[in-house]
């Protein structure tokens, strides 16, 4: 592992939008493509990166505007993480649980050449499957985390006014809520 690179490994057919490209049609063509995200480019050059998330994002904060309306770059990260052909696995994977993403954009002197993603580690080396299992662990206990930081979280004993069980309740939204119902809220 170390010593195989990320060029030997990486998807070097990656599906590209323009910087125009609007939400609607990110969408479809990652629906067409089988693919989870798209990389905005310019001239081979690049400028952004969408993933499904991202169009989820978009129709739950901006709900009432249409996604054919909005412009992909304009939800596009600023700074993209990206990694070069020359670095290894080994290096991939370590920015990939440092930064909590399944896939990179590699870039060679400025240029996009490939993506790499999870997947493709794993088709390589099977082995490194428990490490990529325990960075989606972390990411999924960070993620939860981060929405019990948010939520005005105070616990007391009572009925779920979600759902109706009695158990421990969350303060969530300004409702009671309890533990199965809290991610939902």
């Amino acid at each position: 592992m170390k010593n195989i690179l990320v060029g030997d490994v990486m998807t070097r057919e990656v599906v590209t939008v323009p910087p125009n490209a609007n939400l609607f049609d990110c969408a479809k063509t990652m629906v067409k493509k089988h693919v989870a995200c798209v990389i905005i480019t310019d001239r081979q050059k690049l400028v952004g990166f969408i993933s499904q998330t991202d169009i989820l994002w978009a129709i739950t904060k901006k709900a009432s505007i249409d996604l054919s309306k909005i412009r992909a770059i304009d939800i596009s990260p600023k700074k993209i993480a990206v990694i070069s052909p020359k670095n290894t696995i080994k290096e991939v994977l370590t920015k990939m649980n440092t930064l909590k993403f399944e896939r990179l954009p590699v870039v060679h002197e400025n240029k996009l050449v490939g993506v790499i993603t999870a997947k493709d580690i794993l088709n390589v080396h099977p082995e490194v499957y428990p490490e990529l299992e325990e960075f989606a662990r972390i990411r999924e206990e960070s993620e939860k985390l981060g929405r019990v930081k948010k939520a005005d979280v105070k616990i007391r004993e009572g009925i779920c006014e979600e759902c109706g069980h009695e158990g421990i309740l969350f303060r969530m939204n300004g409702m009671l809520v309890c533990e199965s119902c809290k991610d939902e809220v």
